[in-house]
């Protein structure tokens, strides 16, 4: 199974034949983050494992994300309609996200395993159970659930 990057690289070859400029721009710029963070982790050889990609990948979106936000709250509907496009475009790479209910019992399954009774044990939880989702949830999110079940 082809690595993130990889796949990042086979689609940009694809965009590029395909003249798609969107895609390609995106995925050109999303090549550039992650050779920059490769860069500062190790040097000009430096390499990120899945996890460090997808990473940027999250980060990448988040920017887009609030990128929206500015642009609707100044009345520029065209430029967010544009960072959404780009937001749907790397959110391909990302694995697919869980669902509410495989969030509940993951939550609970990290509660159990940390044997956690109040807000205090928030932190614990937390790790416990951003390893077990892997990325596949939005950090925001798994906090609510967790503190709905610790309240």
């Amino acid at each position: 199974m082809a690595t993130v990057a990889e796949t990042i690289s086979d689609d940009l070859k694809t965009a590029m034949k395909a003249k798609d400029t969107r895609t390609l721009s995106t995925l050109r710029a999303l090549k550039s983050a992650i050779k920059n963070a490769a860069i500062v982790k190790g040097g000009a050889d430096g390499v990120l494992d899945e996890k460090e990609s997808l990473a940027i990948i999250r980060k990448q979106i988040k920017q887009r994300q609030d990128s929206i936000a500015q642009f609707e709250s100044a009345g520029r509907p065209e430029l967010a309609e544009t960072e959404k496009a780009e937001m749907e475009i790397l959110a391909k790479y990302l694995p697919t996200p869980l669902t509410e209910a495989e969030i509940e019992k993951a939550v609970d399954e990290a509660i159990a395993e940390t044997g956690a009774s109040s807000r205090a044990d928030m932190g614990k939880v937390m790790k416990a159970l951003q390893e077990k989702t892997q990325g596949r949830a939005d950090g925001k999110v798994l906090s609510q659930a967790v503190q709905s079940k610790l309240a």
